[in-house]
């Protein structure tokens, strides 16, 4: 009983609502413009945490992917668009890549690269909140197309879009 709740908790959601992952994406840029405008570290810490906790759990342990889908989606009136889960997933491995370095950058050698690399995760999070442009999920699609992910992922993405 207890292995299966701890297995729920630890599995991303597939199909993911779109809405609920572009409110997510509005809210990274925040945080990370934050980061940007007051150097804090801990804010760069609150989004590593955020993008770990999305890629360990989905929404499950995220604050940001919390608010998403138990506030603010059921306060728009419960809107659903269901998109294939994996790519959404290697989007936000993408953003842990990215609020890794930046973290290493800050320590290791300047809070200035740090800023710069979490610049990036703005613009492609702004393309995804703003006109739902995901660019993870665009490169997900081309390492389906070259066989680079197993044709098992690939088939769970056909299933959700049928």
């Amino acid at each position: 009983m207890l292995t299966m709740r701890i297995k729920a908790i630890f599995t991303f959601p597939s199909p993911v609502n779109e809405v609920a992952a572009r409110l997510v994406a509005a809210m990274v840029v925040a945080l990370s413009l934050s980061f940007i405008l007051t150097g804090e570290s801990w804010l760069l810490v609150l989004l590593l945490y955020g993008f770990l906790a999305r890629v360990l759990a989905g929404p499950n342990l995220s604050p940001i992917g919390l608010l998403a889908t138990r506030v603010l989606v059921p306060v728009l009136g419960n809107p659903q668009r269901p998109v294939p889960g994996p790519p959404k997933r290697f989007a936000q491995v993408v953003g842990l890549i990215f609020s890794s370095v930046a973290l290493a950058l800050f320590f290791l050698i300047s809070p200035v690269a740090a800023k710069s690399v979490v610049g990036v995760l703005v613009v492609f999070a702004s393309l995804e909140a703003g006109v739902g442009f995901c660019a993870g999920c665009f490169v997900f699609g081309y390492l389906m197309r070259w066989g680079v992910i197993p044709e098992s992922v690939c088939l769970e993405c056909q299933v959700v879009r049928a």
